[in-house]
């Protein structure tokens, strides 16, 4: 069985008449990925590159650092894709197999290259360090490989070419591959590609549920190309409209139409669209209305606040924040000490009076109180992902309670997306 694979192509091979484009494989290597000490950052990076090149992604696959699991997912690799890009396992070490495993599978003999040893000295030299003889061994070539040049690493990559077929091998380090993927390897597929190229523009949506937005933009799910998909995410359901051509100024007007319909039918429920952050979008709303915001928090610990000034220029529109983590602290900030004794720190009433107290002291437009249980254990009987968020503007407050029983990272996230949710729909409605 081929460890760890699955298939994408029903998400992004699509067809257009002429289309003739690779069919591409990502290899992520390393036992540290199987045991979920690392995330791969790797495939995610490689992958969001691929539809500017027009490169069909069909299958990714996860394999640690052993010989015959790592050179069984090659050869199974070599079969079927016409592009292979494998990242890690090319270091100096014992368990560094990628060469080992490409060569085996190739069936070519591995022997050190004068020049790749002459340069591997030269840079520990440069550096004024000896080189160790065990990394004599990422000098190793076959030949059918062209070595890839990495400065920012000891370890070259491989570009393979035979039988058709091209397998790239980068280095596991990301700001290694990144930079060998920008400059080596992104530029030479570029130049091989005949395929046209993928392009996606994605629709934002708030407050409607995955279900019903898939019920609302059924009328546009039957066309192939451009495609429709819809995903829950943490910041809302995204609507994605994906198209391929030969060129990105076709594949824009492919998708141009559809996105109209898209947007007739979802509305005001859409807050963004592709790489558009909440944050960045309900600042921009502060900023073009002269509005301030500040907020008191207590169970996110301050994370509203950081992410709201994630954003660059935050400073025109936020003005500070508190973090109220007792109900002393709260108190000596100006929230009614009888309503905390009354309904408990974890209440609806006591997260509308946070937003009115920081509001008043720091004399701002909208302000933003949280309280809640973000675990592991309950408070107050409440149970854990119990969540109280008030926006107080002077003329009233608004508040949304919910319970949302995961961990504690993620209950505290969701508390902060759903805060600038609340604070976009007052900005909507001013």
């Amino acid at each position: 069985m081929l460890p760890c694979a699955r298939r994408l192509d029903e998400a992004i091979a699509l067809d257009y008449p002429g289309a003739a484009s690779m069919r591409a494989e990502i290899i992520s290597i390393g036992t540290e990925i199987l045991l979920g000490e690392i995330l791969d950052t790797n495939a995610q990076y490689i992958a969001s590159r691929l539809p500017a090149l027009g490169i069909d992604l069909h299958w990714m696959t996860q394999v640690g650092d052993n010989l015959d699991r790592l050179s069984e997912a090659l050869r199974r690799a070599w079969e079927r894709s016409d592009l292979i890009l494998a990242t890690g396992g090319l270091g100096p070490t014992e368990d560094d197999l990628t060469r080992e495993a490409i060569a085996a599978v190739l069936d070519e003999p591995l022997s050190v290259d004068g020049e790749m040893e002459a340069k591997l000295r030269a840079f520990f030299a440069s550096r004024g360090i000896a080189m160790p003889e065990r990394n004599v061994k990422q000098a190793n070539l076959i030949p059918s490989c062209r070595p890839i040049p990495n400065p920012r690493g000891t370890a070259p990559g491989w570009w393979v070419e035979r039988d058709g077929r091209i397998l790239v091998a980068m280095p596991g380090p990301p700001v290694e591959m990144e930079r060998m993927w920008e400059k080596e390897v992104a530029p030479r597929l570029t130049e091989m590609a005949a395929g046209g190229v993928i392009v996606s523009r994605t629709l934002k949506t708030v407050g409607i549920g995955e279900g019903t937005v898939d019920e609302m933009v059924s009328p546009l799910l039957a066309s192939a190309n451009p495609r429709l998909a819809v995903y829950a995410k943490a910041d809302g359901v995204h609507v994605r409209i994906t198209a391929k051509a030969a060129s990105r100024e076709e594949a824009q007007r492919l998708i141009a139409p559809m996105e109209e319909e898209a947007r007739g039918i979802l509305g005001k429920t859409i807050w963004g669209a592709d790489d558009e952050t909440l944050e960045a979008t309900v600042g921009s709303m502060l900023r073009e209305r002269g509005l301030s915001v500040a907020t008191m928090e207590s169970c996110t610990g301050g994370l509203l606040a950081s992410t709201i000034t994630d954003v660059a220029g935050s400073s025109s529109y936020f003005k500070g924040g508190f973090v109220a983590y007792t109900a002393e602290m709260k108190i000596a900030l100006g929230v009614d000490e009888e309503l905390v004794r009354r309904h408990g720190v974890v209440s609806q009433e006591v997260a509308r009076d946070m937003a009115r107290a920081v509001r008043e002291r720091l004399g701002v437009d909208y302000g933003i109180g949280i309280t809640g249980v973000a675990g592991p254990e309950p408070l107050e009987d409440k149970p854990v992902g119990t969540i109280h968020i008030a926006l107080d503007d002077g003329r009233g407050s608004q508040a949304i309670s919910y319970t949302f029983a995961q961990s504690r990272a993620a209950i505290k996230r969701r508390a902060v997306t759903t805060a600038l949710f609340v604070l976009r729909r007052a900005l909507l409605a001013r």
